[in-house]
């Protein structure tokens, strides 16, 4: 029987490929997935699982843990293309805004551009809103502000990237007095 020969690069290979494999297991492959961020009671941002953050952001973080998420947050990346919408706040919004605004669609670069909200289950596009970096009306951090002044809206919103492609925002009537806030939205 004729035993065959294996050529010196072919071992040195293998041996290669043995002690990488063997590595790998003690130490990992070194693709980290990112901690999910809980704020308590089932409040929870999944950065690996956008479904379940819009969720989480939805159904089980209250006002106080919304505020939070928004504050801890950085603006981000800014929305790109056709975004689904949820209102999540105050009561009934929800429900009432749900056969109304569905979403938005962004037309932006890296330093904003302009949107336009989906509105009704045809998702029409209408009110155009200008979309670019400013001061957040809440704590002076940086948010990407949506500025309606282009449109016949009063409206001014300003939106935060909580979650990887998701998006926390809040809503103001820009009254000539006073401007009060009026809701708050996800966008994924």
């Amino acid at each position: 029987m004729r035993i065959p020969i294996v050529p010196k690069f072919t071992k040195l290979s293998l041996a290669a490929v043995l002690i990488a494999l063997f590595a790998s297991l003690i130490v990992g492959t070194g693709t980290a997935t990112a901690a999910p961020l809980d704020y308590g009671g089932g409040c929870t941002l999944y950065p690996d699982n956008r479904a379940a953050t819009v969720d989480s952001l939805r159904f089980r973080c209250n006002w106080g843990q919304q505020d939070r998420i928004y504050a801890d947050a950085a603006a981000g990346a800014v929305p790109m293309g056709p975004k689904n919408g949820w209102v999540v706040r105050p009561p009934a919004m929800p429900e009432i805004a749900s056969g109304i605004w569905m979403g938005k669609t962004f037309q932006t670069g890296p330093d904003g551009g302009i949107l336009m909200n989906q509105i009704t289950g045809a998702r029409v596009e209408a009110f155009r809103a200008d979309v670019y970096r400013g001061p957040s009306w809440i704590d002076g951090k940086t948010a990407w502000a949506i500025n309606y002044g282009p449109s016949v809206l009063p409206i001014y919103d300003e939106i935060r990237e909580v979650s990887p492609g998701v998006w926390l925002g809040f809503s103001w009537w820009h009254g000539m007095f006073q401007s009060p806030q009026l809701l708050a939205f996800v966008l994924s």
